[in-house]
């Protein structure tokens, strides 16, 4: 017996088999109405009955219903409109007609028997064409076969003195008009399809698919927090580590009955939900709905873009994409977006990959209120840069360059210019590439600290308790993160008497000739006191910085109280020149002494130590130490924060200083907040500006009257308050400039992140994973606090919908 798996079978076997063999229609056909052609007899010739029937035909019919004989409320609900569609389209319905169908042909009448219809449920009549359907066959007839009489199906039967033929027609067991009969019974009882026999699988069975299909994804969703790894390199039964997720859920099964009841051997082996194909489709499930809370907090507001270009393990360079927006409650955030793999870093190439993304995830280029970079000539440039094409098509899209970035640039500035700074930092490399690098030397430094420590606290030297006393190593600092320069320099510093007698071990030792000479030309240089003085120089000015680099990392960082920490620092290192050298110098030698080290008299010549005379000129120590070293190279730390921060000095954040909250809004400015409002022409019109000026009396005063305002301390608490007031409803031209000054970035902090992050995600064990999958694990990654607040059921229902499942819950 031949079944269809489905509905769309049957339809496809209908279309082949009545393409170019349908009969032609009227489009406004009405069907006969059963009830009334059961009532009238048709083998009365009489007048009375014909007019009976043709009342029949006057009768209006449900225009839902055209064409079919049979009712429509007897097929399934969800094929109603299919049935309708197809059989009024292509079947022979019954036109609406006021003649009966007769036919004078050699004198006698002929005409279709209403009969004929109690004893054949599969006719159909044509009164336009005078002629009887097999409304079965039509639909389900084999094309292949010619079994059966085509005229009840093609051009229809109108041989009336030869009923016998409808006997022919229906034919034995075998014939075409069974077979398609069958197909038509199949497919009134959908419940014998084969896509209808999964469907209507019991609930316990569905039951546990949904159970084992949540406990896989809350085992990946643990993976996916932690960053770890999915698969194992052998993942077959005799394999002693299958990879995390298999262990993970094998672990989870043994621990819980109920799971172990539904994984593994205990479930379907075609249905085990555990396969790569599965995790990759959950993870891109969570992925999304982790990006759709981020959008929804967006919506169709501004927003800032952060970008930035970095290669993976794999070599591959990918764009990371990072949004900063105000939300509803008026918080400002920067969050993960997506990473972009792109063929090269042209600055056409990034905007391209930008704007994909953007639109992508629904959102507008022309939303775009700020852009932040780092100096790269692709991203900055003036003419061809990427901000300069986004700010083409956008032009209050205003780009900042990274805070971080500068102050990094500042630093390098003045480590490389500065003779003094650099032959410090040379000598730390030394340093560091002898005791540093060997982990027998690095135990040393240990184990003497540990017994320098525990002298001091019998003395009473130092105290002890949590957080104290902690252990310090000596780790080469990174080129691109000057931060680490400022933790080499304080561990040296704390380490100096651990260091020094490592190296005086290394110095004596014999075993080691070369380390042994190095160490006793590198000792002469660690013990002098111009060394002791460049490190103390530079630890406090990479102490003073150290504040500001780390505000940087804030993700709610506002640009003007960014701006106050660029002067805050700027002000303590003016402060260090022209007040602190007699304190600085006292500290310099008392920590000498306490070391043993040989300080110079400041009323002598100076003498370089370790270093030709030639080299130098011939001034005392006080002009050496205090003029050459101490005010030059806190000069030339001033003089790059006044070059490489010159966006301070802009005029459009000279006028959003005038927003601060600080001091009772101490720095308000009504005309500098109305110039402000000028940069933004598309949301301040004319009409706008006016009613920003008259919003702008009104909420100073009101602002500074209300207790709760009081305590603001910078732009995003503002924010948050007014919002939390209701006064962002009231002042809405003074809140709308005061989110678009917050979306203004203030470092990429947070794409520098995404990479730390892909690094850790995409390994060297993991360098051949896509970049779907990529990008899917570093958004659940990255984005974690609201990954966390995605359910397992907006996650099931999304993987459900991705495409048609054997299992529906």
């Amino acid at each position: 017996m031949k079944k269809y798996k489905s509905i769309q079978s049957y339809w496809s076997n209908f279309d082949a088999n009545t393409s170019n063999k349908s009969p032609k229609t009227s489009t406004s056909s009405t069907p006969l109405i059963d009830q009334e052609i059961e009532d009238i007899n048709h083998e009365s010739a009489d007048r009375e009955n014909l007019s009976n029937i043709e009342r029949a035909y006057e009768v209006e019919v449900v225009p839902h219903d055209p064409g079919l004989r049979v009712p429509i409320s007897s097929y399934p609900l969800k094929d109603q409109d299919e049935i309708r569609r197809k059989f009024v389209a292509l079947g022979p319905c019954q036109p609406r007609s006021h003649n009966f169908p007769k036919k004078e042909q050699h004198g006698s009448l002929r005409r279709f028997s209403s009969k004929w219809f109690d004893k054949y449920d599969w006719l159909e009549y044509s009164v336009e064409k005078d002629a009887a359907f097999c409304f079965i066959c039509y639909l389900f007839k084999d094309k292949t076969s010619k079994v059966g009489g085509d005229a009840f199906v093609n051009k229809g039967f109108s041989r009336w003195q030869k009923p016998e033929v409808f006997v022919m027609h229906i034919g034995g067991n075998g014939s075409a008009h069974n077979q398609a009969k069958e197909k038509y019974e199949l497919f009134k009882n959908q419940k014998t399809s084969i896509m209808e026999f999964w469907n209507r699988q019991s609930s316990e069975v569905r039951k546990l698919y949904k159970s084992r299909l949540t406990h896989s994804l809350r085992c990946l969703r643990f993976l996916l927090r932690q960053g770890l790894a999915f698969r194992g390199h052998d993942e077959s039964e005799s394999s002693e580590n299958k990879g995390n997720f298999r262990e993970l859920l094998a672990w989870l099964a043994e621990n819980n009955d109920e799971v172990e009841k539904v994984v593994f051997k205990n479930a379907p082996g075609n249905n085990q939900m555990t396969r790569g194909g599965i995790q990759k489709e959950l993870i891109n499930s969570c992925a999304k709905e982790t990006i759709k809370i981020i959008i929804e907090e967006v919506k169709d507001d501004f927003f800032g873009i952060l970008a930035d270009e970095s290669s993976d393990a794999s070599g591959k360079e990918q764009l990371a994409l990072c949004l900063r927006y105000v939300d509803q409650k008026g918080r400002l955030n920067e969050r993960f977006l997506g990473i972009v793999h792109v063929e090269d870093t042209t600055a056409v190439s990034l905007k391209s990959a930008i704007q994909s993304l953007l639109m992508e995830h629904s959102l507008s280029m022309s939303k775009i209120r700020g852009q932040g970079y780092d100096g790269a000539s692709n991203m900055r440039g003036e003419i061809h840069g990427l901000k300069t094409l986004i700010m083409n098509d956008t032009p209050s899209a205003y780009y900042i360059h990274c805070f971080a970035h500068q102050l990094q640039l500042t630093l390098v500035a003045v480590a490389k210019d500065n003779f003094d700074c650099a032959w410090l930092f040379e000598q730390l490399g030394y340093l560091l590439s002898v005791i540093g690098v060997s982990c027998k030397r690095k135990e040393m430094i240990r184990v003497i600290q540990a017994q320098k420590v525990a002298e001091a606290l019998d003395l009473g030297e130092i105290e002890s308790g949590k957080g104290l006393n902690q252990e310090l190593s000596l780790v080469r600092p990174g080129d691109t993160r000057w931060g680490s320069h400022y933790r080499t320099i304080l561990n040296v510093i704390s380490l100096y008497p651990t260091i020094m007698e490592v190296l005086i071990k290394i110095g004596k030792n014999a075993s080691n000739k070369e380390d042994r000479a190095k160490a006793q030309v590198w000792l002469g240089s660690f013990e002098s006191f111009d060394f002791v003085f460049m490190a103390h120089l530079m630890l406090y000015i990479f102490g003073y910085t150290d504040q500001l680099s780390n505000a940087l990392q804030q993700k709610d960082q506002d640009i003007v109280n960014a701006m106050t920490l660029v002067s805050l620092i700027k002000e303590q290192l003016q402060n260090l020149r022209n007040d602190c050298w007699e304190d600085f110098l006292n500290k310099v030698t008392s920590f000498c002494m306490k070391c043993d080290i040989e300080v110079p008299d400041m009323d002598g010549y100076y003498v370089p130590h370790g270093r030709s005379k030639r080299c130098f000129r011939k001034v005392k120590n006080i002009h050496r130490f205090r003029v050459e070293m101490f005010l030059s190279v806190i000069d030339l730390q001033l003089q790059e924060f006044n070059n490489r921060f010159d966006e301070v000095n802009m005029e459009l954040l000279i006028c959003m200083a005038s927003l601060n909250p600080v001091n009772s809004f101490a720095a308000f400015d009504k005309q500098r907040i109305l110039r402000l409002a000028e940069f933004y022409p598309n949301e301040f019109t004319t009409l706008d500006r006016m009613k920003l000026d008259f919003q702008l009396q009104a909420y100073i005063h009101d602002l500074r009257n209300d207790v709760r305002f009081q305590q603001v301390m910078d732009l995003g608490s503002l924010s948050i308050m007014l919002v939390e007031t209701n006064k962002h409803k009231t002042y809405t031209e003074v809140y709308l400039l005061l989110k678009l000054v917050l979306i203004l970035p203030v470092a990429t902090a947070s794409v520098e992140r995404v990479f730390s992050a892909m690094s850790f995600v995409k390994s060297k064990l993991r360098n051949s994973m896509g970049d779907q999958l990529l990008n899917d694990s570093l958004v659940t990654f990255i984005e974690k606090d609201i990954f966390r607040h995605v359910s397992d059921e907006s996650v099931l229902r999304r993987f459900q919908d991705m495409k048609t499942r054997r299992i529906n819950f």
